[in-house]
């Protein structure tokens, strides 16, 4: 898809655009209701598709289901880091009504991290068209880890800092609490970090190790950056307000990861098809709308099968609790 400069110039005005309505919405630090998030999470939805219908009508088909399934993948990815984001919160004990801004800035430091991504990502793959087997190979490596960590079955149940937030903590220093939406104050006339702005840093760099599989994930549907750059940034702005809306949910889906592994390991062999057929070997390429079939319905798939899994796992944990208590009634009479 040819895009002119003014073009980019415009999506970039128009997310910042969007990007400074949803901060001036949420500028007061609130607690986030479930009807709250449940509405911008709608909003976000229908704006991701009405840019997707417009490349269509502007555009080509390919263009349009080129951003489509990138969105929808991307979108799937970021739920998964969600999870992520919860250890985040917990670790640092962040307050309710201080979340929201969180994660706002922390998305907004993923968007600026993510672009540049994209562009290396772009540069790279048009000097180097053998990289494709590089990311196929990635992605499908990171496809056989997610199902060998899911059937491991073993939970992360912290946060580890990673050495980037380790270093400017210990340069800088950090306040002993929080100090409402402050992210500097000043000790004994030293500048130090308040831990409102350690978790924002905390997410925004975190993004970086989403980045390694998202953005390869992304470039074997598409290698229009245009399409990589805004199919990345309407899954990210959405992220903040579908965080409260299925936080509570997380748990219940129990086979994300096979999913996802599914989804990467699908464009893993798309992409090394596509190197094998850059090379000039005979090999069938799979299409865009079979790529997003796929897509939706390993979602569904899965979405189904975690939440039936979820209600015979709650039913068995009910049924258990039930016999305990039958148990120690009868050993109180016995007794």
């Amino acid at each position: 898809m040819d895009v002119s400069t003014t073009m980019w110039v415009l999506t970039i005005l128009g997310l910042g655009a969007l990007i400074g309505a949803d901060f001036f919405i949420g500028r007061k630090p609130h607690d986030v209701s479930v009807k709250e998030a449940g509405i911008w999470t709608v909003v976000w939805i229908v704006l991701a598709a009405l840019f997707g219908l417009g490349l269509l009508f502007f555009g080509n088909a390919q263009a349009s289901g080129e951003f489509f399934a990138g969105y929808i993948t991307e979108k799937s990815l970021s739920v998964d880091n969600l999870f992520v984001f919860v250890l985040i919160m917990a670790k640092f004990s962040v307050p309710s009504h201080l979340q929201q801004r969180v994660l706002l800035v922390g998305v907004l430091i993923a968007l600026v991290l993510r672009a540049i991504f994209i562009a290396a990502g772009a540069a790279i793959i048009a000097s180097f068209s053998w990289v494709f087997y590089i990311f196929g190979a990635f992605l499908i490596y990171t496809a056989w880890k997610l199902i060998q960590e899911a059937r491991a079955d073993e939970e992360e149940d912290e946060f580890e800092e990673n050495r980037l937030l380790k270093s400017v903590e210990k340069k800088f220093g950090v306040a002993d609490r929080y100090h409402g939406t402050k992210l500097f104050i000043r000790v004994n006339g030293k500048r130090v970090l308040t831990p409102l702005m350690v978790v924002m840093l905390a997410i925004g760099t975190t993004d970086i190790l989403f980045a390694l599989d998202s953005i390869p994930a992304i470039f074997g549907l598409t290698q229009d950056p245009y399409i990589v750059f805004t199919a990345n940034a309407f899954a990210l702005m959405g992220l903040r307000q579908l965080y409260f809306l299925i936080g509570g949910l997380l748990k219940k889906l129990v086979h994300l990861s096979y999913g996802l592994s599914v989804i990467l390991g699908f464009i893993g062999v798309k992409l090394v098809l596509h190197a094998l057929h850059e090379s000039g070997v005979h090999v069938p390429e799979i299409s865009i709308p079979v790529s997003l079939a796929v897509i939706c319905g390993v979602l569904i798939i899965t979405t189904i099968t975690s939440l039936i899994a979820s209600k015979r796992q709650a039913d068995r944990e009910a049924a258990q609790s039930v016999a305990d208590v039958e148990g120690t009634e009868k050993d109180s009479i016995g007794a």
